[in-house]
């Protein structure tokens, strides 16, 4: 019999020690994505500060910032894993989750993402007001726009995309109190990355999706012929915007050869899987994705104009 102190929660039919339940929890913040959630933020953040940004008072602001922003994102997941309980039962990717697999109640799941999503917002109102609202519409768009449509149309990809782009904004309007069009051309950057990502991803699990009753795109185009068009322009038009902080003056020439070869890399991932439609070649875009990204957002540390 465990003991009382190496028991942590009791949920369901199963007894979770505390690593366990630690362990539970963790997984329903959708780690993976939170941590893009927050890098992007901090990108949004320092490319809008000045030039004497060494102070308490910006260390303070980014503190709040980004542990506000990882709150909202860790607290908005664990109700998307709420909202899709049911349907993650049926797919084979998603049935181990915490919620359909039975170690933790939904309730207690409710419970925990709203207290998360709340103090972030109260972390974020302390730093800044305007990027409160963009958080707080960010979980608004995820959770009551995003997360119903992805089961009526594949548009919900592109609507999708919305409230994934919106951090980086946040981030920028914590510093500058205000939405400029450095902070638009970081929207786009980030919106149009997670279309190749999504779709490869997405083409991976089309199986899992059409069990799941979700008509993506990678479900409905059989052939993968249009999943790979996309995939193919999509990543074209990221190479373009991401060259475009160096056009408007916030990053340098290394930024810009840099952005270019980084953006040529991913639009050959993306031709190869034009030409073979295998998963191998979905993955090698899908992990060209992650690279991509965290390479760009290091690039721009690295040269801020």
């Amino acid at each position: 019999m465990r003991s009382t102190r190496n028991t942590a929660l009791t949920m369901d039919d199963h007894a979770l020690t505390r690593r366990e339940a630690f362990s539970a929890y963790y997984e329903l913040t959708k780690p993976g994505i939170t941590l893009m959630v927050v890098i992007s933020t901090a990108a949004g953040f320092y490319l809008a500060l000045p030039r004497d940004f060494l102070t308490l008072e910006y260390a303070l602001l980014f503190l709040l910032t980004v542990v506000g922003t990882a709150l909202v994102s860790a607290g908005s997941c664990v109700l998307n894993h709420v909202m899709e309980h049911d349907h993650d039962r049926a797919m084979k990717r998603t049935m181990f989750r915490p919620i359909p697999s039975g170690k933790i109640r939904l309730s207690s799941a409710l419970i925990f993402g709203v207290t998360l999503a709340v103090a972030g917002i109260a972390l974020l109102l302390a730093a800044q007001p305007l990027t409160a609202m963009l958080a707080l519409l960010t979980a608004v768009l995820y959770l009551a726009v995003y997360t119903p449509l992805k089961r009526r149309t594949q548009v919900a990809t592109l609507i999708g995309g919305v409230p994934g782009a919106l951090p980086p904004l946040g981030g920028y309007a914590t510093v500058s109190g205000a939405i400029g069009l450095e902070a638009g051309v970081l929207f786009m950057i980030l919106f149009l990355w997670q279309m190749p990502h999504f779709l490869s991803l997405a083409w991976m699990y089309r199986k899992d999706y059409e069990r799941g009753g979700f008509p993506m795109l990678t479900v409905l185009d059989g052939s993968g012929i249009v999943v790979a068009r996309h995939i193919v322009i999509y990543t074209l038009m990221l190479m373009l915007f991401s060259l475009m902080l160096t056009v408007i003056g916030v990053t340098g020439v290394i930024y810009f050869i840099g952005a270019a070869l980084l953006g040529g890399a991913f639009v050959a991932a993306g031709f190869r899987f034009f030409h073979d439609r295998s998963n191998s070649r979905a993955r090698s875009v899908l992990l060209s994705s992650y690279f991509y990204l965290l390479a760009l957002i290091t690039l721009m540390f690295i040269d801020k104009a």
